[in-house]
């Protein structure tokens, strides 16, 4: 089976769960809403205390302001972590025949909260570590650190599902996803998946015609067009990473126990793991 005819039989299955818990929508745009949140009031916080002094530009960004950074990257990284699991949770619960809404998922993920605490830690510092030595090394770190990033995300790209659904702690999720990725010849997981490439087809026809709007309507086209576009794209975003964690849920039940959940099927399974 091609790549793409795989990824849209996913998304057909992926959508059909999805369409029974709409409400469940609310969940990435509650994320993307408090990721908002937690920038303003980084930004209010960093100049109430001096933190960002403006006079001295660069100059003024010291180490009250790493300390702050560090801070509210720990809790926009957490933020993220937390609705993630609360999707997870709902997937989890529609596929095992309950009827989640936002409040079962997220009271799901809020039980889970250490062991997702812990992880958001985890993802964090690693990828600031890498973060680290790509600025340090030059365009060899840039390359070793993409190597990297893309090796650390595939081998934890079930750890919320095991957090989730088999109550790992933090460090124990990692160690599960590594070991079923590598089990089940995950080094292709998420090119076989292709849900961002999906994103960027359905966004692109939104991006042309707010595009359009904008050259061919003088003055108030461009705002039109700006807010159709970003708009349209937020939309994608949101259905495309729900999809997604439907999907990765689905995937981590086939990993552990070999048994296709939800509508999916096992071909579909064994495809998002194959090895080119």
């Amino acid at each position: 089976m091609g790549r793409f005819a795989n990824t849209w039989r996913l998304t057909k299955t992926s959508w059909s769960l999805l369409k029974q818990d709409r409400e469940l929508l609310w969940l990435p745009v509650l994320s993307m809403l408090s990721i908002l949140a937690i920038v303003v009031a980084a930004t209010v916080v960093g100049f109430a205390t001096g933190s960002f002094d403006v006079d001295q530009g660069t100059e003024g960004l010291g180490g009250s302001a790493a300390v702050l950074g560090l801070v509210f990257a720990f809790v926009a990284t957490a933020t993220v972590v937390f609705f993630e699991g609360a999707l997870v949770a709902g997937a989890h619960e529609r596929m095992t025949g309950g009827d989640p809404t936002v409040r079962s998922a997220m009271s799901k993920a809020a039980s889970r909260l250490p062991s997702l605490l812990g992880w958001a830690f985890i993802t964090m510092t690693v990828g600031l570590v890498l973060r680290f030595l790509r600025e340090r090394l030059g365009w060899l770190g840039q390359m070793l650190t993409f190597l990297a990033e893309a090796a650390w995300g595939v081998a934890t790209y079930l750890v919320v599902p095991a957090i989730i659904i088999d109550k790992h702690r933090s460090f124990a999720g990692v160690k599960q996803s590594m070991s079923l990725v590598r089990r089940t010849w995950g080094e292709n997981l998420i090119s076989q998946a292709g849900f961002g490439l999906l994103g960027f087809m359905l966004a692109l026809p939104i991006i042309l015609v707010a595009a359009l709007i904008a050259v061919l309507v003088p003055g108030v086209g461009a705002i039109v067009g700006i807010v159709l576009g970003v708009a349209g794209m937020l939309a994608v975003s949101v259905v495309i990473g729900a999809l997604g964690q439907y999907f990765k849920t689905a995937l981590y039940e086939y990993a552990t126990d070999g048994v296709a959940h939800g509508g999916y099927d096992i071909d579909q399974m064994r495809s998002s793991f194959r090895a080119n």
